[in-house]
């Protein structure tokens, strides 16, 4: 089994990356989702935000209500660096768990598709990394027409990110998404078939 971790900045296209891996018979482990389970109320990681922020950051019905949480950690670095680390140990041990669980199951390909893969030092879970690329010009459009925000806003959410040469020095893949669906498409596929004839894939969904 192979484990691709799959990453990029907002709006790279690595979702869309994703589907089209999933369409080839990857299994997907989306870390917003595992981030979602972590979050639910009375979890280990429950506790620890609560604890740590108080219950300022609880709805009625005691989940954790992820705006207000937001508000206290934008612009706070301590504050964003405390919440990182108790959510992010916390999701490595749920992925690795299910990443075992699909290991024993002879899954031959596992993407775990993280924004924060290299950020949260999720990369010892994976095998290869794989980074979702576009120029920033493109991100303002796409954030300006899908998001609705303002050009400020648009580069105000990129620049708060990890640059993209930064992630390139721990891709072993990256993929352009700076052009036609059907382009990316046909690199999937490339990439795909070098992992049938490197024996990772051993039939094809």
């Amino acid at each position: 089994m192979i484990v691709i971790g799959l990453t990029g900045g907002i709006l790279s296209g690595k979702s869309t990356i994703s589907e089209m891996l999933a369409e080839k018979g990857a299994v997907i482990i989306d870390a917003d989702k595992v981030g979602h389970e972590a979050y639910k109320p009375y979890t280990k990681t429950w506790q620890e935000l609560v604890a740590a922020f108080g219950k300022g950051i609880l709805k009625e019905n005691d989940e954790i209500d992820r705006k207000k949480l937001g508000d206290i950690v934008f612009n706070n670095p301590e504050a964003l660096a405390q919440l990182n680390r108790i959510v992010h140990p916390q999701m490595h041990s749920m992925m690795k768990e299910e990443i075992e669980r699909l290991r024993s199951e002879g899954v031959d390909v596992v993407v775990l598709e993280a924004a924060v893969l290299i950020e949260a030092n999720w990369t010892d879970l994976v095998d290869e990394v794989w980074v979702a690329v576009a120029p920033e010009e493109v991100v303002v459009k796409r954030l300006q027409n899908r998001g609705g925000l303002s050009e400020e806003q648009a580069r105000a959410r990129i620049r708060s990110q990890l640059p993209i040469e930064e992630r390139a020095k721990y891709a072993d893949v990256i993929i352009d998404t700076d052009c036609e669906l059907a382009q990316v498409r046909a690199k999937v596929e490339e990439l795909w078939q070098r992992l049938q004839r490197r024996g990772v894939v051993q039939h094809d969904c």
